[in-house]
């Protein structure tokens, strides 16, 4: 379907690539992975033709059209939703206007007229044409995609120009999978994506027949989607036959495996250069010098790849705060006559890891935003004892000073005692160097959002609200992000729409729909579960508005249910904490059991027959406690 030949791309005289050959079938779907600035979006600027290549060619398979979805800058205005969706079928609709002439023509021609012949032949092929490319049923296409989108039939009608930019990028998604192009080049398409359209985008890739390639941070689209890998790394490409999750396993491997094969070829060269040396001025040694000069000349030197550069950082200790960090009674909020949230009551509790989900403009962000201080027209909101809170806004990166540089930006906000270790505190989230004076205006997406996170570190916090952090963050800063929330051992309410994200975190979701929220004590493939109704026999989530089930509106009941979802909170917190101090005792067990097998290997002991018969028995004692801990470990997990 498309061959890349000895490509080679230079910027400024730097090669981006050099000599990139790589191949891509028909119908295979393709992630490509590599650090920010390796040059994943150029590849596609180049296959989409919007990009000269410095030498090397470009081959496609005979009739083959490529589209292209940038990250973000396609804006559409003047034309209905549904007629701007419905111009990616311009063919269709030409032989649709083609089919209407040729009806017209037949109705007025004579039978006897030649003419009628090569008309009725012609409207007879193209009539089969248009059936085959699906013609006939090009609105409920449109339908279809524009649904599963996240398009309201009810937006159909709406003026493009009406819609924001997220919404924009999903109008110019939705004309390009209508298209059907044989080559399908996505970067970053889940970017302006809710769950719910990402999961449709994943099922409609799975069962796309042409071949795709697409950039994306999302690690749980990307595994659902890709069964190949390819890497953009030093100048070339990687490739990795299976899915993202597989690739990070392999690439290891084939790392430790380059180390060692370096390792012993440095070894090897070490011994040649040393022969050499030594009797370079030997005549009787000519002969074998010159030899291993010429063996050493003919050796290709294996390049290690440099480390990648990682965030790496742990959010401050946080203050004590009380069991109840905050909650909200009978909360509404209305902007005029819309109702976002309608009489909700929520209660958070110290520990917490709770993600909110919910299809866009649910109602995700106001309600962070109240959690956070904000205004609501009724109900109460009840702060626990001594609580402290961060909030990460969803555009908290638009909210830095483009005037200043990222030093100035963390040091306005920095409390005295924090100020000598700004530098650190920057280095840790890949601003070094001369970076640090780089003015915020300048600064990429990701850099943004890094910066941002940088300044929740300033000042030590118990509550953490945070509203989709992960924004413009590679997968490796994500996973960065992730462990130091993992090990943040306050509260943590959050929003995001990367579901490995959500699965690796949360400890229960709330779900934000109808003015109201539903509590799901547990993490994200157990809300997933009940949504599907897959886990009938596990506990019934509660409905936290009192208003939407007349059934359950009694106060007893609405108490009861929420007394029960308490009581499942403190089991998995205990249950989690017990996990936590058997897996401290199983590391202990096994330092132990390493420490009495050295001494055991140790020849100075094999003559003290005492010392080797207690060492003996603490050995057996110690595996029969490690093998009780992983019982009972097994026993806790289930």
């Amino acid at each position: 379907m498309l061959h890349l030949k000895n490509i080679r791309k230079e910027f400024a005289g730097k090669p981006l690539f050099t000599d990139i050959s790589w191949h891509l079938k028909k119908g295979e779907r393709v992630g490509l992975v590599g650090e920010n600035g390796a040059g994943k979006s150029t590849i596609m600027r180049i296959i989409a033709g919007q990009i000269e290549l410095s030498s090397g060619e470009l081959q496609f398979a005979k009739g083959a059209t490529v589209g292209y979805l940038p990250q973000d800058g396609l804006v559409t205005s003047g034309t209905s939703l549904f007629e701007e969706a419905l111009s990616a079928l311009a063919e269709l609709q030409s032989m649709e206007d083609e089919l209407r002439a040729l009806t017209l023509e037949l109705e007025t021609l004579d039978h006897s007229d030649p003419r009628h012949e090569a008309a009725l032949e012609r409207f007879g092929g193209l009539q089969e044409e248009f059936r085959v490319k699906g013609g006939y049923t090009k609105e409920a296409d449109v339908g279809v995609v524009l649904t599963g989108l996240g398009f309201l039939p009810a937006q159909w009608q709406r003026d493009c120009g009406t819609f924001s930019g997220g919404w924009q990028m999903r109008i110019a998604l939705a004309k390009l999978l209508l298209q059907r192009p044989n080559v399908l080049l996505l970067d970053e398409p889940t970017n302006h994506l809710d769950i719910e359209a990402r999961n449709w985008l994943e099922e409609y890739l799975c069962a796309y027949p042409f071949s795709v390639m697409l950039v994306s941070h999302d690690r749980f689209f990307l595994d659902k989607v890709c069964s190949r890998i390819a890497e953009v790394w030093n100048h070339t490409i990687s490739d990795y036959h299976c899915n993202y999750t597989n690739y990070l396993l392999q690439r290891d491997e084939r790392i430790s495996a380059l180390r060692e094969a370096k390792r012993r070829q440095d070894e090897e060269v070490e011994k040649l250069e040393d022969f050499i040396r030594r009797f370079r001025y030997q005549a009787n040694k000519a002969s074998l010098v010159q030899s291993r000069i010429k063996t050493l000349e003919k050796i290709e030197r294996i390049a290690i790849p440099p480390e990648r550069k990682k965030i790496h950082f742990q959010f401050p200790e946080p203050p004590k705060s009380g069991r109840v960090v905050m909650e909200l009674n009978g909360v509404t909020k209305r902007y005029g006559a819309h109702i976002v949230l309608d009489r909700i009551d929520l209660t958070i509790e110290k520990g917490e890891k709770i993600a909110l989900v919910g299809h866009n403009g649910a109602g995700k962000s106001t309600l962070m935003k109240i959690l956070s201080g904000g205004e609501f027209q009724g109900g109460s909101r009840l702060d626990g004892h001594n609580v402290v809170i961060d909030y990460f806004a969803q555009d908290q990166a638009e909210a830095l000073d483009s005037s200043k540089s990222a030093y100035d930006e963390l040091y306005t906000d920095a409390p005295y005692d924090m100020v000598p270790r700004l530098r650190d505190l920057l280095g840790a989230f890949l601003f070094s160097g001369d970076d640090i004076h780089k003015p915020v205006s300048v600064l990429s997406g990701g850099e943004r959002n890094r910066l941002a996170l940088a300044k929740m570190l300033l000042r030590p916090a118990n509550l953490l609200l945070m509203d989709e952090p992960t924004n413009h963050l590679d997968l490796f800063s994500k996973e960065m992000l992730l462990d130091a929330l993992r090990s943040f051992t306050g509260t943590v309410v959050f929003v995001s729409h990367d579901r490995h994200f959500i699965d690796g975190l949360a400890t229960r979701v709330v779900e934000v729909e109808a003015g109201g929220l539903t509590s799901y004590p547990g993490d994200y493939e157990y809300y997933l579960a009940k949504k599907e109704g897959a886990a009938s026999s596990a506990p019934t989530p509660s409905q936290i508005t009192s208003h939407q089930s007349p059934v359950t509106d009694s106060k007893e009941e609405r108490l009861r249910s929420r007394e029960d979802d308490k009581q499942r909170q403190r089991e998995e917190r205990s249950r989690q904490k017990r996990l936590a101090e058997i897996e401290a005792a199983i590391e202990k067990a096994e330092s132990g059991l390493k420490l009495l097998e050295e001494k055991l290997a140790d020849p100075a002991m094999a003559s003290d027959y005492s010392v080797l018969q207690k060492l003996g028995e603490d050995h057996t004692a110690s595996e029969a406690r490690l093998a009780r801990l992983y019982e009972e470990w097994e026993e806790v997990q289930r």
